[in-house]
């Protein structure tokens, strides 16, 4: 499914394709429609705030075949600057056929379009990290990050979201973490020798809350797009499922759903790095 949108004057038109792993509770999907028409609005909010002005094109999949999705087929990603992969409540770590089968379009993607952008958003953050060689699974205490959360910003972080303050405030939901982060020598030939994998952020939960590489690579843990309804309804959906069996931990969770958060300034970065990216980064934040 294509969505396009333009604002009233001439700007460039970004190309994304949204590669959907799981589908929102059913009052969320008739409400907003599929995860990935819901983050199509987010970046098109994104897109006219930017200066000058961006338009947003998407191409929505499915990709869960063992659900009735389909996997595409490398040609259709020629005519897009990037891709998106959203959150799921499947495991990254796991060997799905599906999850091996994107893994494998993912690789010939990295390898045969340098120019192509990647970016995801928890299980997709979890996925393209497992891609380059990190390591993925429940957290070392096996308990969940839920809600409203503060994410420590490193330098990195801070340019990247062009903010001074010392932390982004957005929602989790999440129990597997990247335990430990990609790097040039664990990406088995993906990346350049002297390739840097940056850290953006950590919590006291999760040390690894989004990774970076210039011209390349944007990942998120936390939910850009969450609202409060949203927030509650997955909440659920993990409580009614056995995922989530700590129900006061789940239940003060819920409670901060309706605070603001920071997601559309996340959007915005990672239409940066669609759009241009910063080659003047560095380890300490400065030029």
């Amino acid at each position: 499914m294509a969505q396009h949108f333009k604002p009233t004057i001439d700007a460039t038109v970004l190309k994304i394709f949204v590669l959907e792993t799981d589908q929102p509770h059913p009052d969320t999907q008739n409400e907003k429609g599929s995860f990935g028409q819901i983050l199509h609005h987010h970046f098109c909010k994104a897109g006219a705030d930017h200066h000058p002005p961006l338009g947003v094109e998407t191409e929505q999949v499915f990709v869960v075949t063992e659900e009735g999705g389909r996997m595409p087929k490398l040609e259709e990603f020629d005519l897009y600057d990037g891709l998106l992969i959203t959150g799921s409540m499947y495991d990254a770590h796991a060997d799905n056929p599906w999850i091996l089968d994107l893994l494998q379009l993912l690789k010939e993607l990295w390898t045969k379009r340098p120019d192509f952008r990647f970016t995801g958003v928890c299980f997709g953050h979890q996925l393209l990290s497992r891609l380059l060689g990190g390591t993925v699974g429940p957290s070392p205490t096996n308990d969940w990050e839920l809600g409203h959360s503060a994410i420590t910003l490193t330098p990195i972080g801070q340019r990247l979201f062009r903010t001074r303050n010392a932390s982004v405030d957005l929602h989790q939901m999440h129990q597997d973490q990247v335990l430990t982060a990609p790097t040039a020598k664990t990406a088995a030939g993906l990346l350049p020798a002297d390739a840097e994998v940056h850290v953006w952020g950590r919590s006291a939960h999760t040390a690894v809350q989004g990774l970076y590489i210039p011209d390349r690579l944007f990942t998120t843990q936390a939910h850009l797009a969450f609202d409060e309804d949203m927030v509650k309804r997955q909440i659920q959906m993990r409580v009614d499922s056995g995922g989530i069996d700590d129900l006061e931990h789940a239940d003060r969770a819920a409670e901060t759903a309706h605070l603001e958060h920071d997601g559309v300034e996340v959007a915005a970065a990672i239409l940066r790095l669609l759009r241009f990216d910063d080659d003047g980064i560095v380890e300490n934040g400065e030029k």
